[in-house]
């Protein structure tokens, strides 16, 4: 398989401000940085997106990805991304067929940072078949809670970002992003996922915002069976999950969880819904790193691990 050339361009992913609060004491806090990245694809301006910068050239290839510009990560020769001028060049291996035709008409998301998508994709959801037989236990879903639960986070330092993971069912974490919008976050994903040859027919989705259409397309369209989220869902995420057989567990908090659709694929564990969450990264109340770095390519850089806050989830309710 051919991948592409690929800068690795980093970025700080927060910035440190000064604050006043309500009593007048001042002190330095950390915010997400949130920059501009335009796209080229072959000299031609894509679109513009808002990022924190954790994972710019994985962002833009499963951007491609999933508004199907592209079909496979060998149509890709190389993404370069140069942070002086905001900017990420791609080029092709063949073109883009009628792209001015397939990215006239866009769609204003309810995703958080304003994303949006392509009008035709909504044409191609009935075109998507997810694997009949995956299977996902209760177990499996408690373990994805509590492992996000304990991340180490952007979002436990600055605040005001969304992340999104990819699990086995097992439980195990596969890779995590944290990004100012969770369409963001989901497209980086995709990209991993291309590079590294990951299917995601027995793979879980977690995000932390709602589970829109959006981010039930985009879920489909990288075959990805379950989605999960600590938020709720929409009437329209809803309705394409029903029609695509995917199964949406939404409120996903502690022993606590809401199953949408496609209740056939979970295997019940009632007799769990009562038993204590126990951390599945170590004992203590502090993450183990040097256990996550191993079993999880973690995309994102969070600075210096803040204590855990185990009364925090990760990202917002947006």
């Amino acid at each position: 398989m051919r991948l592409p050339e690929m800068t690795q361009a980093t970025v700080p992913l927060t910035q440190e401000v000064e604050a006043i609060d309500e009593k007048g004491r001042r002190s330095l806090i950390h915010i997400p940085a949130e920059r501009p990245l335009t796209v080229y694809v072959d000299k031609r301006e894509l679109v513009t997106l808002m990022t924190l910068g954790g994972a710019p050239e994985a962002l833009v290839l499963g951007y491609l990805r999933n508004q199907r510009l592209v079909r496979s990560v060998e149509d890709v020769e190389s993404i370069h991304v140069d942070w002086s001028v905001g900017a990420a060049a791609v080029k092709t291996r063949g073109g883009v067929a009628d792209i001015e035709e397939r990215t006239s008409r866009k769609v204003v998301t309810t995703g958080c940072g304003q994303g949006s998508v392509f009008g035709d994709l909504m044409d191609e959801v009935d075109d998507i078949v997810l694997p009949p037989d995956a299977r996902l236990k209760q177990s499996g879903v408690y373990r994805i809670v509590e492992t996000i639960r304990t991340l180490q986070s952007i979002y436990k330092q600055a605040g005001s970002v969304h992340g999104c993971a990819l699990f086995t069912q097992a439980g195990e974490l596969l890779y995590f992003v944290e990004d100012v919008g969770r369409h963001n976050a989901v497209d980086s994903i995709a990209g991993k996922m291309w590079l590294d040859g990951v299917e995601g027919g027995d793979k879980v989705f977690y995000t932390t915002g709602r589970l829109t259409s959006e981010m039930v397309i985009k879920g489909a369209q990288m075959s990805i069976p379950f989605l999960l989220s600590r938020s709720g869902t929409t009437q329209m995420g809803h309705s394409v999950a029903t029609r695509l057989g995917m199964t949406l567990l939404a409120r996903c908090t502690g022993r606590h969880f809401l199953l949408l659709t496609s209740p056939q694929r979970l295997i019940a564990e009632p007799e769990l819904a009562t038993v204590p969450p126990v951390s599945t990264l170590g004992s203590g109340s502090q993450v183990d790193t040097a256990s996550a770095a191993t079993n999880a390519r973690l995309v994102s850089t969070c600075g210096p691990d803040p204590k855990v806050d185990t009364g925090a989830a990760v990202g917002g309710d947006l």
